[in-house]
């Protein structure tokens, strides 16, 4: 990388960047927990779901992905892959200044059908505060996410179990 200012040229590594992403439901969290395991030697594996609350609620959502990716980069200095496992789409990351700093961002979306995702989303405890209308804005997600695979892969949760999940994530992260 080159500065600006004086042309220094500094080593700055520029890896692959994982993200596991789709509409809260469909397994994400779930999977992250099971996935130190068997990635944990290959990859930095982040879950957005310590961040979010605070940081999405009262904040700026560009701010906290440009947050997001310039952490991920200089976890990337340390010669290990970062996988962020949250909630994002290609057009909230391809498009900010710090994209950059990827070789590449690999995007793998898991989904669920609509009414089977409702029913999760309804399961959860209620400290999780999932009224009606958070569950109709996931279920949009969920299908824009299903109408626009663009740049994703994707994955329906489904009929899948957890651990045939962790199987398919840990295959694409490994595949290269």
């Amino acid at each position: 990388m080159n500065c600006p200012a004086c042309g220094h040229r500094e080593p700055f590594l520029r890896l692959p960047l994982f993200s596991l992403t789709g509409p809260s439901g469909t397994g994400k969290s779930t999977v992250a927990r099971r996935l130190a395991d068997r990635l944990g030697d290959r990859v930095v594996i982040l879950e957005q779901d310590v961040l979010w609350i605070g940081a999405l609620r009262d904040g700026d959502p560009r701010a906290f992905r440009s947050a997001w990716l310039r952490m991920a980069a200089m976890i990337h200095q340390s010669g290990r892959p970062a996988l962020l496992c949250g909630t994002v789409a290609p057009p909230e990351f391809e498009p900010l200044p710090e994209r950059v700093l990827f070789s590449e961002i690999r995007y793998l979306a898991l989904t669920c059908d609509g009414p089977v995702l409702a029913e999760r989303l309804r399961a959860r405890p209620a400290w999780r505060a999932w009224d009606e209308g958070r569950i109709a804005e996931t279920l949009e997600f969920n299908a824009w996410i299903r109408e626009n695979p663009e740049g994703m892969r994707l994955l329906d949760t489904t009929h899948v179990s957890v651990e045939e999940t962790v199987d398919a994530v840990v295959g694409w992260v490994t595949a290269g």
